[in-house]
């Protein structure tokens, strides 16, 4: 799941692939519609990617997943580093050799 917000639904995107594939240019639908040609050939190329008909890129799903991957990364990165604190604290605090501050007799 993405978690930046598209500004173009996808029912729209589907919608102008299609226009597209129907034989309008990505010039005509940039004017008609708000998009740029840009955007559009990226939509047309990702449509392909999606559908087998290219090779040159990852899959929306791909994405989607190598995104999710990352976050998790990410998250277990934090994790491990508070882990690591929290266990030279431990140590440090379990250890009868260092000088805490504290009395203990």
């Amino acid at each position: 799941m993405s978690t930046r917000s598209t500004p173009y639904p996808d029912e729209f995107r589907s919608k102008i692939v299609d226009l597209y594939k129907s034989g309008r240019s990505v010039r005509e639908l940039a004017e008609e519609f708000e998009p740029c040609e840009a955007t559009i050939r990226n939509w047309v190329k990702q449509h392909e990617i999606d559908t087998g008909q290219r090779e040159d890129g990852l899959t929306s799903e791909e994405k989607e997943e190598l995104q999710r991957l990352r976050n998790e990364n990410r998250q277990l990165k934090e994790e491990r580093e508070i882990l690591k604190k929290a266990a030279a604290w431990f140590a440090q605090e379990t250890d009868p050799t260092t000088n805490n501050g504290s009395s203990s007799s």
